[in-house]
């Protein structure tokens, strides 16, 4: 008897629950601070005690907006500002990341091991980071808002 290590004879298989469960908590993170009644391409901050979001409307329709966000971190040479493009569903109450800073369609799996080394469940992944990229404070709050 001989055992196979081939990857492939056990394709990854996706938690579509898991990941609407991930995708409808970052809907209602982004709710409390994104306004009913807002603009296409109007830009604000959004600051809490850990951390302040520049968050820009690329998109607005009845339904959906299309949402960029971003962190500030501390000036370095060394690490990129996190930024991640985000469709907010209103009618499914979902936020989902379209594209991230390196990546910009992200697809729902990956073969693995791939050229650029993305994870399988990289989309996944994505929806994780904005979920923590989210996490400035229970008690956001709009500091500034501006057309630009």
């Amino acid at each position: 008897m001989t055992l196979s290590l081939n990857h492939r004879s056990n394709p990854y298989q996706v938690d579509v629950s898991r990941f609407l469960a991930l995708c409808t908590r970052n809907y209602f993170n982004m709710l409390r601070w994104l306004p009913a009644e807002c603009e296409q391409g109007e830009c604000w901050q959004v600051e809490g005690d850990f951390g302040c979001l520049d968050v820009k409307l690329l998109e607005n329709t009845q339904y959906t907006q299309l949402v960029e966000i971003k962190r500030h971190v501390e000036a370095s040479q060394y690490i990129d500002t996190p930024k991640v493009v985000v469709r907010v569903y209103h009618d499914a109450k979902l936020a989902e990341v379209l594209t991230s800073r390196q990546i910009y369609r992200l697809r729902a799996v990956y073969d693995y091991p791939n050229i650029r080394m993305y994870h399988r469940d990289e989309k996944y992944q994505v929806n994780a980071f904005l979920e923590e990229l989210l996490k400035i404070d229970n008690h956001a709050r709009v500091i500034c808002q501006s057309a630009s």
